[in-house]
């Protein structure tokens, strides 16, 4: 069968853009019923902007999402394209943690009141924790390989009791890159 890879990146694609879809909508109706039919004497001009701006991340990378992920079919109906793997590690995957962060959110703020947008901040803390260990483990990577990170092999600059014994024997000290 031609394609057979492709063709199942399209459907799970698919699958999952699909799965996405209904859920938003779903999260979305929810905090609308919740806050403008129950909850309506707290709603405010400050509930207006929070939802409109907090919810704007959320959309663009479903949005994007759909952009990069929907398969492309050729008028023939056959396969053209199957769109970006969905399922990818590195960014894809922190772009699906801040729309789960963002879709539960909406939930809680339905429920519990404006203030708790305030567990949105969860966001760019994230965000600068996966810098930052990025960040340190190129930079101790980087000092591997040029030499200047320290003593290689060993972390505290100690020797143990073999590398002693065998420096004894052959009359000279073992050295690391």
């Amino acid at each position: 069968m031609a394609q057979k890879a492709a063709k199942q990146q399209a459907s799970r694609n698919s699958a999952i853009l699909k799965r996405t879809h209904l859920i938003s909508l779903s999260i979305n109706a929810l905090f609308i019923l919740l806050k403008f039919v129950f909850f309506r004497t707290s709603c405010t001009r400050k509930t207006y902007v929070l939802y409109g701006l907090l919810t704007a991340p959320a959309l663009v990378i479903e949005f994007w999402f759909e952009r990069i992920g929907r398969p492309v079919n050729a008028p023939n109906g056959e396969l053209k394209k199957a769109g970006e793997d969905l399922e990818a590690k590195g960014l894809t995957e922190y772009l699906w943690d801040v729309l789960y962060w963002t879709w539960g959110c909406v939930v809680v703020v339905g429920v519990f009141g404006d203030m708790a947008w305030v567990g949105y901040l969860v966001v760019p803390i994230y965000s600068a924790w996966l810098a930052w260990t990025t960040f340190g483990s190129m930079k101790e990577g980087m000092m591997g390989m040029t030499g200047g990170g320290g003593t290689g092999g060993t972390a505290s600059g100690s020797t143990s009791n073999r590398q002693k014994k065998m420096e004894n024997r052959s009359g000279q000290k073992m050295q690391y890159r």
